[in-house]
């Protein structure tokens, strides 16, 4: 993987959750997994007694698909905005020069985000010119609020 973009990742990890960045420096790379099957429920909570309510499943989602559109489109300033604590300019703007030079990626959910009570977790599969990564950003309900803990 490019090592610009992979230096990018790490620094967001880093900026908006620092539990990712241990994460990033020891995920493997290499070709991409398979596709979760279409007709595959999301996963929630194997808990019987406390199932996922329905506004923390979208709210999830929405903050999952919005950490991959701010990943897609190089856009720190978004990613800022989707942390739990407030990033400082020149962070985002550390990041923002990695993301540039990483050059043209696309990025996805790998699979749904699991939903555990007030955590989560949604896994962003990016392809860039020099490979591919699949990267769990933790996620947390702070304050009635989810975010990316950091």
């Amino acid at each position: 993987m490019n090592r610009a973009f992979a230096a990018g990742l790490v620094l967001a990890g880093a900026a908006g959750a620092g539990v990712v960045l241990g994460l990033l420096l020891v995920a493997p790379s290499g070709a991409p997994p398979a596709a979760p099957a279409a007709s595959a429920p999301p996963k929630t909570s194997t808990s019987a007694s406390s199932a996922p309510d329905e506004a923390d499943t979208a709210a999830v989602a929405v903050l999952a698909r919005a950490i991959v559109d701010a990943i897609a489109r190089h856009d720190s300033a978004a990613f800022g905005k989707l942390t739990c604590r407030p990033q400082t300019a020149e962070a985002l703007a550390g990041l923002q020069r990695t993301w540039d030079a990483a050059g043209p990626v696309t990025a996805r959910l790998a699979a749904p985000p699991e939903l555990r009570g007030e955590s989560a977790t949604a896994k962003v599969h990016v392809e860039a010119a020099g490979g591919v990564k699949d990267t769990p950003f933790p996620l947390h309900k702070e304050n009635g609020r989810w975010c990316v803990p950091g």
